[in-house]
């Protein structure tokens, strides 16, 4: 069996539960919370049950304070410190604080070799098209994964993707990486008629070369092959990333899903090494290891 790399995974810092003004799992399964909370023992057993040779840890969505998302990013930087070879992080963001935002990514990458970023899919209602944002140099070899939880989050997720390319974000910064989870956010389903009314916008760049050239997608949170057969129709496969989204879905869940893709002949051969791990070894510059 191939190694994973997976890189949708989450979890909850014990800062942030104790600064957060409202408990958003305090009506999570206890099981899933004591998941979420667990950098430890209990998370390796469970790479290990999913056949995740590496996880890129990025923590649950909230707005919080540049002390709180420091506080958090160390935090998961000790714990990766203990199983460096089975975990990698992404850093949290004060987002609404766009300068503190930047140097907190600085300090994370230079500091503690953090592989990127996870962010909210706004910052308190405002989407990051506000050029207020774009503050620090994101052309730098790192990613900024864009999350979405739940289905009006997807739909604005891939909005913000249009929003982020009609303000000229890319043709700002023609390097930035920017991972985008659950097949695409519903955008490859649109992807052709955007793309046509797009052309209207005047960029440098067109939205067909920002999306193969600066959007990845992962299969986080999806396991069914109609919507990978439609992923697959309108992305290459060296930008299509294999995730599981944890603990809201099981890795041993994604492992079950990756064997169906490759008993339906979808995804084979060298694409199914892309797919598992070596896109993200390429993207990240990390390393799956055989377990």
């Amino acid at each position: 069996m191939l190694p994973f790399i997976t890189l949708e995974e989450h979890y909850v810092s014990v800062k942030a539960r104790e600064t957060d003004a409202v408990d958003d799992y305090a009506s999570f399964p206890q099981h899933m919370v004591t998941k979420l909370r667990s950098l430890g023992d209990e998370r390796i057993q469970d790479l290990d049950n999913g056949n995740v040779s590496l996880q890129v840890i990025s923590h649950s969505p909230g707005t919080r304070s540049p002390a709180v998302c420091s506080a958090a990013n160390d935090e998961l930087a000790s714990a990766i410190s203990k199983h460096p070879t089975r975990m990698a992080g992404f850093a949290t963001l004060p987002m609404s604080d766009p300068a503190a935002a930047a140097k907190e990514l600085e300090r994370c990458v230079r500091d503690l070799a953090f592989v990127g970023a996870l962010v909210d899919n706004h910052a308190d209602g405002q989407f990051y098209d506000d050029e207020r944002f774009w503050t620090g140099n994101y052309d730098d070899a790192i990613a900024v994964a864009l999350s979405a939880y739940g289905w009006g989050w997807h739909a604005e997720t891939g909005l913000h993707i249009l929003k982020l390319f009609a303000s000229g974000l890319f043709d700002r910064f023609p390097q930035l990486k920017i991972v985008i989870g659950h097949m695409g956010e519903l955008l490859p389903f649109q992807l052709e008629r955007v793309i046509a009314i797009s052309d209207r916008f005047g960029k440098k760049r067109g939205l067909r070369e920002v999306w193969n050239t600066n959007i990845w997608i992962t299969t986080s949170g999806m396991f069914a092959l109609a919507p990978l057969a439609c992923l697959l129709k309108t992305t290459s496969i060296d930008r299509v990333l294999y995730s599981v989204d944890y603990p809201f879905s099981a890795n041993e869940k994604g492992l079950e899903f990756f064997k169906e893709i490759e008993k339906s002949g979808l995804i084979a051969g060298e694409d199914l090494e892309k797919f598992a791990f070596r896109n993200a070894q390429d993207l990240l510059r990390v390393k799956a290891r055989a377990l």
